[in-house]
């Protein structure tokens, strides 16, 4: 009823998928919008088989693992399938990037990525702009320093129809766990601006404390992973690591307080290897040079990721944005005036 009457409604179901969306495929249903958040990379402990009624299934896990990973892999192969079911009928449906598909595959299901990852499906072309999730953290603790920044921003970026959407709404209805903290998504010659206002209101005293600045894996150019961030790249260069290593590599040169490199953890657990970068806002003009070479590389190296696979939209956003000016060449990185540095 609330479909039919374009009403948003939100129902909380507890089941296990591998039943339940067989079951709508039976019935004839079919949503607008399927996808999974499953964690599938670990299929011992992060997807629940189908279970006879009181049935423990952890003693089984713990008995017979190759068992278990037998029925885990049975039923991830029933989910997908009733996914492409719902595909062929009008569904749109994508995958998180948790090897929902890859299991499935496995388990015989020869066409399991026939639905994209949501990467390719909806990412890629912020991706080309250096564009993806800008956190920050409040050490003072208190919630006020965050709501100045998100003021600060809002300022900042007028234009930015989605940015003056979500600030505003995450003020109000976001809570805190730990310190006050914010994400929102900002790309190449963005992040820097971020950055230097931040440092600035530190120095200043708008804020009571430093500002630590980080991102997600979720990112353009710091990762390979190929059933997610990487899926499907134009030049097939999925599995690549050279960009994870370079972005590594070119954090640590422009002055990021800290840069790891590891394989993902959660989700991309063996399945890929990320570059994370962390900056930090003291207030200091040492912290102005460091956020804006960072804060500038660290997104260019993801729209000159995806230039050279040949994606059009990344040639066009380093030509507006200074990439492409003379003396920067594809591997180069931009120094703090803007001119190409190798």
């Amino acid at each position: 009823m609330a479909r039919k009457e374009g009403r948003a409604v939100s129902i909380g179901l507890l089941g296990n998928a591998a039943a339940i969306l067989p079951q709508i495929v039976r019935s004839g249903f079919v949503p607008d919008v399927v996808t999974d958040q499953t964690s599938a990379h670990d299929p011992l402990y992060g997807y629940w088989p189908i279970a006879k009624e009181d049935e423990d299934l952890t003693a089984q896990r713990s008995r017979e693992p190759e068992r278990y990973l037998e029925r885990v892999r049975a039923d991830i192969a029933l989910h997908v399938q009733a996914i492409l079911e719902l595909q062929r009928r009008g569904a749109i449906c994508f995958d998180y990037g948790n090897n929902l598909r890859a299991q499935a595959k496995i388990a015989g299901v020869n066409d399991a990525f026939d639905y994209p990852g949501f990467v390719p499906a909806f990412i890629r072309d912020s991706f080309c702009e250096g564009r993806g999730p800008f956190r920050w953290v409040a050490l003072s603790g208190d919630p006020a320093d965050i709501a100045a920044t998100d003021a600060a921003l809002l300022k900042l970026f007028p234009d930015d129809a989605r940015l003056n959407q979500w600030l505003p709404w995450a003020g109000e209805h976001v809570a805190y766990q730990g310190l006050p903290a914010r994400i929102c998504w900002l790309g190449y010659r963005e992040r820097d601006k971020a950055g230097l206002l931040f440092n600035q209101m530190v120095r200043d005293g708008r804020l009571k404390a430093p500002i630590v600045i980080g991102r997600d894996h979720l990112d353009a150019g710091s990762v390979a992973s190929p059933y997610r961030e990487t899926e499907a790249m134009l030049d097939g260069s999925d599995a690549v690591s050279d960009w994870a290593l370079l972005n590594f590599a070119t954090g640590i040169a422009s002055g990021a307080g800290w840069m790891s490199f590891h394989h993902g953890g959660g989700v991309g657990m063996g399945y890929s290897q990320h570059a994370g970068l962390v900056a930090v806002a003291d207030g200091s003009e040492e912290a102005d040079q460091r956020l804006r070479l960072c804060l500038t590389n660290d997104p260019a190296m993801g729209v000159i990721r995806h230039a050279d696979a040949g994606y059009e939209k990344a040639h066009r956003i380093a030509a507006e944005r200074g990439l492409d000016r003379p003396g920067v060449q594809s591997a180069d990185v931009v120094s703090a005036d803007g001119v190409g540095a190798k």
